[in-house]
């Protein structure tokens, strides 16, 4: 049997459990506050400390906001920052991550084989159908978003970054800043705005919203949404560490 450590780096937390082949965690997740400022050398040790403190593993997935590109970073929205998701960029941060073989480092560190995608792609991989074309979005921090057709893993797109509106990007309009700021109830509306505003985008079969926030939409908008659109568990996180390993890429 192989175990998998998998870890879900997100704006606000650092979280981990070890999964069997199966995807069943063999403990209870480790949550960490995440450290501002972050370069890649502290994320790196973060990340060994919390898998010490976890049963041992054959190999390791990390799922982490931003472009990541076989491994490699070309952007991440909130590792670059100060003191964390909408403070001030630091330029030497941005620099530091920019091109950083997270891979790499990560499998260096732990002495073990490491898979590095963006998180919603790993939460994807825990509950996608695998047929026909899926969307996943993830609602916390900011929005994760992450495309599977037949189950086979899209290139990434960072919608989170692209304007949607009065100048405001995704992460921004339906963050977790304005989801504490407009309560719930408008938040919700504004999540469903944005689907059916991506609607016509992808022409999905299926639409899954996960992350620690997608059981905060209420039912009433919910319901609007229609029957393709889903809402999963937010441990989809750490549970698609293990399938994540088998999806094929496009």
């Amino acid at each position: 049997m192989t175990f998998t450590l998998t870890i879900d780096c997100g704006g606000g937390g650092i979280k981990g459990s070890v999964l069997d082949d199966a995807g069943t965690m063999r403990a209870h997740p480790i949550r960490v506050p995440t450290p501002y400022p972050l370069p890649p050398d502290l994320f790196v040790k973060t990340l060994v400390d919390l898998g010490t403190q976890l049963p041992a593993a054959d190999r390791v997935t990390v799922g982490m906001p931003g472009m990541i590109r076989h491994g490699v970073v070309v952007a991440t929205p909130h590792y670059v920052t100060r003191s964390g998701p909408r403070t001030k960029v630091d330029p030497d941060l941005f620099e530091a991550w920019r091109g950083f073989d997270a891979r790499t480092a990560l499998a260096e560190a732990f002495g073990l084989p490491t898979l590095v995608l963006n998180d919603a792609e790993v939460h994807g991989a825990g509950v996608v159908a695998g047929t026909g074309c899926e969307l996943v979005l993830t609602l916390g921090t900011g929005l994760g978003c992450a495309l599977f057709d037949g189950g086979e893993l899209a290139p990434h797109l960072e919608m989170s970054q692209a304007p949607v509106r009065w100048g405001m990007s995704y992460d921004t309009y339906i963050g977790e800043h304005e989801r504490r700021r407009l309560g719930d109830a408008l938040w919700s509306r504004r999540v469903r705005n944005v689907v059916e505003g991506l609607r016509p985008v992808f022409l999905w079969d299926r639409v899954y919203l996960g992350g620690g926030n997608s059981r905060l939409i209420t039912p009433a908008q919910l319901a609007r949404m229609g029957d393709d659109v889903v809402v999963v568990p937010n441990t989809a996180g750490i549970v698609g560490g293990v399938r994540a390993w088998t999806l094929g890429q496009r």
